[in-house]
């Protein structure tokens, strides 16, 4: 049972389609959101917590009682070169303490493939790879029973998903090809379902040339 699953970045294109997947998979979505962010109609009845991810009072109080958290924040190509460290590396860091401090155990974060690498032509975004790979490594010195999912390129599409399967691999084994959001967002979810995520880095990107294979069985 998925219980309650706190979903931050919940507005986000990937985030809001996490928060879809937890209500369909039978879970509660409690979202962060930032004060301003809107959400789609499918989620206006879930629970909702407006706030600053640097307001540590307001963090604790969206991730008390709840039974996990997917981290779907990310920093978005800016002329404001700070954001990828703010977000994807301390912010990130402020929720995996959060989570600490409120007793809050399961956590899934999503990031990116080749996170950490330094010759990469993203990184021309503020180092975005680098202070991804900071992140992780708040959540995977935590403690907690943590999962970093690390898709390749994002894509919009939500058609056609059935016709395709994920390219499962571990950490640093992939270094192109694209994944529709949407399936992230249900590896996600598969990820909170699959004890034997715990403690690991897994790598996804999709195509219709592979035959399905379930999170469990990629990972035995």
């Amino acid at each position: 049972m998925l219980g309650t699953v706190a979903v931050s970045g919940a507005s986000g294109r990937t985030g809001f389609r996490v928060a879809e997947e937890v209500v369909r998979a039978g879970g509660q979505a409690r979202l962060l959101l930032r004060p301003a962010s809107t959400l789609p109609e499918s989620l206006e009845a879930c629970e909702q917590y407006r706030l600053d991810l640097t307001d540590d009072a307001s963090l604790d109080q969206a991730l008390r009682d709840v039974d996990s958290l997917v981290i779907a924040t990310g920093a978005r190509p800016s002329i404001d070169l700070s954001g990828p460290m703010r977000v994807d590396a301390w912010g990130v860091k402020r929720q995996v303490e959060s989570c600490r401090r409120v007793g809050v155990s399961r956590v899934v974060l999503v990031s990116s493939l080749c996170a950490g690498r330094w010759r990469h032509p993203l990184n021309l975004f503020g180092l975005i790879l680098v202070w991804k790979r900071v992140g992780e490594g708040s959540l995977e010195t935590s403690g907690l029973d943590w999962t970093v999912i690390r898709p390749g390129g994002l894509s919009e599409r939500e058609q056609d998903l059935e016709r395709e399967a994920i390219r499962w691999s571990g950490p640093d084994q992939q270094e192109s090809d694209s994944i529709p959001r949407r399936l992230v967002a249900r590896c996600c979810v598969e990820a909170l379902q699959t004890p034997a995520s715990i403690g690991r880095i897994v790598e996804i990107t999709s195509s219709e040339e592979l035959d399905p294979v379930a999170m469990a069985d990629a990972l035995a």
